[in-house]
């Protein structure tokens, strides 16, 4: 075993009384369970990554994405300017969206340019029970009756009416005013519940539901697709990502033995944790990593400001997500 982690496991065999005086900051933190000896380990974790970052973050339109990323795509290649209400092109809110076209590398992304006031119907159900529990069971078309527009208006508005009262929510994006919006002039035409003859009630999954049609004002953002070449070969390509991507690079060549073996345990099942004080080679890991706020800094303030989601790093030319998390002893 290296050096490193017999030293660890004598500090925490002989050490509890210096432990609780260098640790007093790790001792405040919230939401870290403690160990049965009340100790508390910062655990690495390294998951591999694929070699190449345009595996991952260069899409094929034409094939992942909805249609009018694809048609806003060519039109901006062909010059033209490509609006499109509510549909966010490309959505590129948090992450930058990659194609390539031709040789030549894009990056994808869109701006709000003005604002729609529309009028789109609202589905909503109401629970009013089992066949086999009502006394008298109204008149109802069964969900598979429906046209396949409606069908999967039933389908997200009864999330909504089963939600009501329940703790489970619903889910984001789909349910929309407590039930579900019918906004393509297509869907709105083909539907058999949105009409004045249409039935006031519906079956699914063996339950009725009441039919509630509102028709209501919706104040919709209006994109702009944007388009910028970035790169002019794969090379480019993976240059720009992984200025855009990938923080702390390593080589092997530049590790000592006890660092290789702390980052060859981050790769395994269990990870890789220590308690403080810290081996003097997980010191030196959190400082190639640019983690120095776990060292010598305010760990309640400084080091859980750190981004929650994984970061990339470059070990020998492989990228891994790594992330840091406290945990008790298990």
């Amino acid at each position: 075993m290296p050096s490193t982690i017999s030293r660890r496991r004598l500090l925490a065999a002989t050490g509890a009384v210096g432990l609780a005086g260098a640790s007093g900051c790790l001792d405040a933190i919230d939401g870290v369970t403690d160990g049965q000896d009340g100790e508390r380990r910062l655990r690495l974790t390294l998951l591999r990554e694929t070699e190449s970052l345009r595996d991952r973050y260069v899409t094929d339109l034409e094939e992942s994405r909805p249609d009018w990323d694809e048609d806003a795509f060519a039109a901006a290649l062909d010059g033209e300017t490509y609006t499109i209400q509510y549909r966010e092109p490309f959505f590129a809110r948090d992450d930058p969206t990659y194609a390539e076209r031709d040789g030549t590398y894009y990056r994808l992304g869109s701006i709000v340019v003005g604002e729609a006031e529309v009028t789109h119907p609202v589905l909503r159900l109401k629970t009013v029970g089992r066949p086999d529990e009502l006394d008298s069971v109204p008149d109802h078309v069964a969900h598979g009756d429906l046209p396949g527009t409606d069908q999967r208006a039933v389908k997200i508005a009864q999330m909504a009416a089963r939600a009501r009262g329940n703790a489970g929510g619903v889910p984001r994006g789909l349910v929309q005013r407590g039930g579900y919006v019918y906004r393509r002039e297509e869907a709105i035409e083909a539907s058999s519940l949105l009409g004045d003859s249409g039935p006031s009630h519906v079956e699914y999954r063996d339950k009725i539901y009441s039919v509630e049609v509102a028709r209501e004002t919706f104040y919709e953002r209006i994109y702009r697709a944007e388009v910028e070449p970035v790169a002019e070969s794969p090379d480019e390509m993976e240059a720009v990502l992984r200025a855009r991507f990938v923080g702390p690079r390593l080589d092997r060549d530049d590790l000592s033995a006890d660092e290789r073996t702390i980052l060859r345990e981050a790769r395994g099942h269990d990870a890789y944790s220590e308690t403080h004080p810290y081996s003097s080679a997980y010191r030196s890991i959190l400082k190639r990593l640019e983690r120095r706020a776990y060292i010598d800094g305010n760990v309640r303030k400084d080091a859980f400001a750190q981004p929650e989601t994984p970061e990339l790093l470059q070990l020998d030319g492989r990228y891994y997500e790594f992330r840091l998390r406290f945990v008790g002893d298990e």
